[in-house]
């Protein structure tokens, strides 16, 4: 007997403690490394607090949860084999690659960034990705592109 879970953050995981946020539990599992969760919980909540300075008449988390909503990718090109041609194949998105893949970019771009602490750095992407731009909308915007110029190749999709 199984059920089939909805939840996208992956088995196991708790909410996080300030928020009883799925996404903010699972994005700080991302920050951490080393194991170190308090530094972790410490750079997104500061970075949340930015984002209440910034912006103040937004409210911090929905700004995280749209960012993270922009910066999911609907497509993406996988590489298939046929007859001994490699194609790059566009494939839909499942919603917990989308979660992960929008998680993966926005760290990435923050960590690329230089000049300002970790916190203000995650902010600013934060920000960025609210109002749909920024490094990881331009990847997002990258993987649609490709995924456009390679719609040719959609049948060879299984």
């Amino acid at each position: 007997m199984s059920v089939k879970s909805t939840n996208v953050t992956g088995p196991g995981i708790k909410p996080d403690a300030k928020f009883g946020s799925l996404l903010a539990a699972k994005f700080i599992n991302c920050i951490m490394s080393d194991g170190k969760k308090a530094t972790a919980e410490i750079i997104f909540y500061s970075a949340l607090d930015i984002i209440k300075k910034k912006l103040p008449e937004e409210e911090p988390l929905k700004v995280f949860e749209t960012a993270v909503s922009n910066v999911k990718p609907m497509v993406e090109v996988k590489s298939r084999r046929v007859g001994g041609a490699n194609y790059q194949v566009p494939v839909q998105v499942k919603p917990n690659r989308q979660q992960s893949l929008a998680i993966r970019w926005i760290l990435e771009a923050a960590r690329k960034k230089s000049g300002h602490s970790m916190k203000e750095r995650l902010a600013g992407e934060f920000i960025d990705a609210f109002k749909r731009e920024g490094a990881a909308m331009t990847v997002r915007e990258n993987t649609h592109r490709m995924a456009e110029a390679n719609k040719a190749f959609a049948h060879f999709a299984w």
